[in-house]
């Protein structure tokens, strides 16, 4: 008799502010930290912010096997669930978006907007390839960091950057540690597509579209926005990075929408 599988541990978690629930879903490779620190103090100003790390992310331990879309969003929220959350606005970068989109079809009754910001929404073959490129890049760091200063950065951005900045950047980037997760997380953001559901979407719905995103293209953000009935779309001239090029304006789009509809529930 094959013994069951033991429960995975809690995913971590930041946890912070008080009031109405916000809970974040971070990009492939990422942390909760890496991809919302720069915003996690304007937005516990208005939420009690849950920001949990996949498995292999931040300070969640690693886990075998590939996982699912429907695998970490069931986890979210289930650590939504954990932090008293009962409904929630969620927002999503990068591979989170797939994930938030995921979350809001499989747990209707429990999310009360989506903010989806770079967003995978899937069947790119350019992205696919260029997530299976970082995957093989993973055990070269300074090819790894070439790679994100020419496809993840934006090219306004990047070609702003006075050279010695640009030198220190390249090799801060090279001596950045790969999370163990990284390579698991690109493959799930490379296969993930949720398409197919985003007509069935009926909460209020920001879409945020990085306009030189050269790894996760605009068309993949504007899908999301024309699949989903009411989204709003809106612009950033940035990579897909927006927290480091465009804060400010980052900022200013996410607080408004999440201040400008209810929050009750």
């Amino acid at each position: 008799m094959t013994a069951p599988k033991p429960a995975p541990a809690p995913l971590a978690r930041i946890v912070r502010g008080s009031g109405p629930g916000l809970l974040l879903a971070h990009g492939a490779g990422g942390s909760a930290r890496d991809n919302w620190g720069p915003l996690l103090d304007d937005l516990a100003a208005h939420r009690t912010v849950v920001a949990p790390d996949y498995p292999g992310s931040g300070d969640s331990p690693d886990e075998p096997g590939e996982p699912s879309l429907d695998e970490l969003a069931d986890r979210l929220v289930a650590v939504a669930d954990e932090e008293g959350l009962t409904g929630f606005d969620l927002a999503g970068y990068s591979l989170g978006a797939a994930v938030a989109v995921r979350a809001a079809t499989r747990h209707p009754g429990r999310v009360r907007s989506l903010l989806l910001l770079a967003g995978v929404a899937g069947g790119s073959q350019r992205f696919r390839l260029l997530a299976d490129q970082a995957v093989t890049l993973a055990g070269q760091p300074a090819l790894l960091a070439d790679q994100a200063l020419t496809v993840v950065f934006g090219r306004t951005w990047v070609d702003a950057l006075p050279a010695d900045r640009l030198a220190d950047l390249r090799a801060a980037l090279a001596a950045t540690p790969v999370s163990a997760g990284f390579r698991r997380q690109f493959e799930l953001a490379a296969r993930a597509d949720v398409r197919a559901e985003l007509a069935g979407i009926a909460v209020p719905t920001l879409v945020i579209s990085t306009t030189e995103d050269t790894l996760v293209a605009p068309e993949q953000h504007r899908a999301l926005a024309e699949g989903i009935p009411g989204a709003r779309l809106a612009e950033l001239t940035a990579g897909h990075l927006p927290m480091v090029e465009q804060l400010p304006e980052l900022r200013q789009l996410v607080l408004g929408f999440l201040t400008g509809h209810p929050a009750a529930g």
